[in-house]
């Protein structure tokens, strides 16, 4: 019990923070919706009120034998209720039509919340298991809690309204029966709480299987999937792990279900056995002579509301308890701060690089790794001169891109920009300083035009930029194939269409070349071309990257020989260097993959 009060004063500040949350993005709703609150606790205890005049004004009419002037009494009251019942079904239809607008202005600005912070964290945070638990939480379990905590507190202010004026009617009889009204619905409280904080902590503890159930169900239901679920005959495998994770939580669920019916029912007993008692007492007082007919009614009514009022406060409570629960993950997640910082007096970003780009002394891991990815490494990067990386997969190449980005700071060593580390720039102007082609390019569900665009959308491309980069790309032929040329919708998401590995590749190129930024990073621009769109490509290769820094990572030989300088990278160190001749002349292991993938190329034409 220490533990449950313990956590729920800890949720308090909790709580408060989700209310400011729905103050701040419906205000104006939420004042109408407080108003209507106070109005909706108050009928119910009107009514009661409005019966029990009703029933003794029927009790003295019937026995005066006054004929109908007798039961002129009754037509006020009866009139009340039933303008009260009018006005209640008025009031639920327009509270029901606030909270519909509240609860939409609130996910609405906690989406908000939560896709700006998503964005402002460091890429790192996405290479932790921990940090999906986190956003997963956020996300599904924490995402509609504020209006659920608005509401549930909305619930627990109007029947507690109501039950204070029930409990006040009954204190006119006697003090101690709103204390037995109330008193025997207490075990039932705390059959509430416990079973919220048992739920919470099973809930948290079961965050990484309810997101592999997810994945399951994704991986079962995707069309990327769809060919190897069943070449490989891959489905049962993957509906026996969706099944197995699925049949342990439904356990966890269900026991967690059979101890709260085993609390409820213990407490449902108690609260039966307290409202009997009043009623018993009640009854006797009649049957004496102290009380009448009527008196019974509001007693009876007022019991039997009152218990079902304290049930609907229990719920809300636990409601309450729950949604403070879950908004700690939300809070926890805002509260997440990024670890590359923007430095206090930024150095402007050069447009067109005089010196180039070094590496000095570069060590780096990555989060959750237990081995480094480069370690003391070194490496200049010409200006205005397109150098090539080659090597095995794992030897590094990707994430000289990354720290170039700055997507992550290296532990040691320094990445200079014409002299100037990288942390003296602001990482956004840096950013839009360099383009790049990743390795598994994004697929934008949406027109080739638009996805052309992203690649510069604070410049607001035209059609004939976007069509001179598709062109650079050796994407307009696809494109232009397409049934409404550049404002065909690609992907089968929204009902587009579909293009080859290659084809995404090209567009995905075009985005790249639209920005027109100092900096050219290409990571395997031609690993998914066939050997005709590469020649292509290459043949307009140098012409692009005129004036500019270039550096490509490819693992083919004959993209690699069109760059000034090649660089042949293994595990994590430069191992080589020279044009394309001289490392063919050296004889050493460039010039030895280099004749094995020609004679590849050979058998395969």
């Amino acid at each position: 019990m220490n533990r449950a009060l313990q956590e729920f004063f800890r949720c308090l500040p909790l709580m408060f923070q989700g209310l400011r949350l729905v103050w701040n993005a419906a205000r104006g709703w939420t004042v109408a919706w407080g108003v209507l609150l106070l109005l909706q606790g108050l009928m119910p205890a009107a009514l009661v009120y409005l019966t029990r005049l009703v029933v003794n004004s029927l009790s003295t009419a019937i026995t005066s034998q006054g004929g109908l002037t007798a039961f002129s009494p009754v037509w006020l009251p009866a009139g009340l209720i039933g303008l009260l019942w009018v006005g209640s079904q008025l009031l639920n239809s327009l509270a029901s039509w606030v909270r519909t607008a509240q609860a939409e202005l609130v996910q609405d600005s906690i989406h908000s919340l939560i896709h700006q912070k998503a964005l402002e964290l460091d890429v790192a945070f996405y290479e932790n298991p921990e940090s999906y638990d986190l956003l997963h939480r956020a996300r599904v379990d924490a995402i509609s809690q504020p209006i659920v905590l608005l509401e549930s507190l909305g619930t627990l202010i109007q029947n507690g309204l109501t039950l204070l004026v029930l409990a006040g009617m009954l204190h006119t009889y006697a003090f101690w029966l709103p204390f037995l009204l109330i008193g025997s619905a207490l075990p039932g409280l705390w059959a509430v709480g416990r079973y919220v904080l048992r739920e919470h902590r099973w809930r948290t503890a079961n965050t990484a299987n309810e997101r592999r159930t997810r994945y399951y169900d994704w991986i079962l239901t995707e069309r990327n999937s769809a060919a190897e679920m069943r070449l490989f005959d891959l489905g049962s495998h993957h509906r026996s792990a969706f099944q197995r994770l699925r049949a342990q939580l439904r356990t966890g669920r269900l026991a967690l279900s059979r101890d709260e019916m085993k609390a409820e029912l213990a407490a449902g007993t108690i609260a039966w056995l307290g409202g009997l008692g009043g009623m018993a007492w009640m009854l006797l007082r009649v049957s004496n002579g102290l009380a009448r007919l009527g008196d019974l009614v509001l007693c009876y009514q007022a019991f039997q509301q009152g218990q079902k009022l304290l049930r609907s406060l229990m719920e809300s409570a636990g409601r309450i308890y729950r949604s403070s629960l879950f908004l700690d993950n939300l809070f926890l997640f805002l509260s997440q701060q990024p670890q590359l910082t923007r430095p206090d007096n930024p150095q402007p970003v050069p447009a067109n690089l005089q010196d180039g780009i070094s590496f000095e002394g570069i060590s780096f891991r990555y989060p959750g790794s237990e081995r480094d990815a480069l370690s003391g490494f070194s490496l200049t990067l010409p200006a205005r001169r397109v150098t090539a990386i080659v090597g095995h997969n794992g030897a590094g190449k990707s994430t000289l891109i990354k720290l170039l980005c700055r997507f992550y700071d290296p532990h040691e060593g320094s990445i200079l920009l014409d002299g100037v580390d990288l942390r003296r720039f602001d990482p956004a102007e840096l950013r839009r300083g360099i383009t790049v082609l990743f390795q598994e390019p994004v697929r934008y569900h949406t027109t080739a035009a638009e996805n052309i665009a992203m690649g510069d959308l604070a410049s607001n491309p035209d059609s004939d930029r976007i069509r001179a980069a598709a062109g650079a790309a050796g994407a307009a032929l696809p494109i232009e194939r397409l049934p409404q040329g550049y404002d065909t919708v690609l992907g089968k998401w929204f009902g587009g269409a579909e293009l080859s590995v290659g084809e995404w590749q090209r567009v995905a190129l075009a985005r790249a070349f639209l920005r027109n930024a100092a900096v050219i990073a290409l990571d395997e621009p031609t690993s998914a071309m066939d050997s005709w769109a590469e020649s292509d490509w290459l043949g307009r290769f140098r012409e692009l990257t005129e004036g500019h820094t270039a550096v490509m990572i490819t693992h083919r030989f004959t993209t690699a020989m069109h760059a000034d300088m090649i660089h042949v990278m293994q595990d994590g160190h430069i191992t080589e260097s020279g044009t394309h001749d001289q490392l063919v002349a050296t004889g050493g292991h460039y010039a030895q993959s280099w004749l094995l993938q020609m004679r590849e190329m050979r058998s395969e034409t």
